[in-house]
């Protein structure tokens, strides 16, 4: 490896590291607001909504296909089925689906 290769790998490791750093040194999250804390604590959520929704659009070539998908996984998670479980019981819907039609 050479000492430029070298020195970008430092470089991007710092420039990803930084921004991950300075919130925790800069910010007192202990002293936050109630309410900013239970809507902070949502944002992943939001996020992980946001990166999935169009994946489920465009999965097949049917749009259904990836609705049923959804639609299961949204049942599951809304009875309270753990995570592992809604991601099998989305394939296995899948997989029953393919397989009767």
């Amino acid at each position: 490896m050479s000492m430029t290769m070298f020195w970008m790998i430092v470089g991007m490791g710092a420039v990803t590291y930084i921004p991950r750093l300075l919130p925790l040194i800069m910010l007192n999250t202990e002293n936050w607001p109630k309410w900013s804390k239970r809507m902070l604590s949502r944002v992943p959520y939001a996020v992980l909504g946001a990166l999935i929704f169009p994946g489920i659009l465009t999965v097949h070539e049917n749009l259904l296909f990836g609705l049923f998908a959804g639609l299961t996984a949204i049942v599951l998670a809304s009875i309270g089925v753990p995570l592992i479980g809604v991601v099998g019981g989305a394939i296995a819907g899948l997989a029953l689906v393919t397989y009767l039609f």
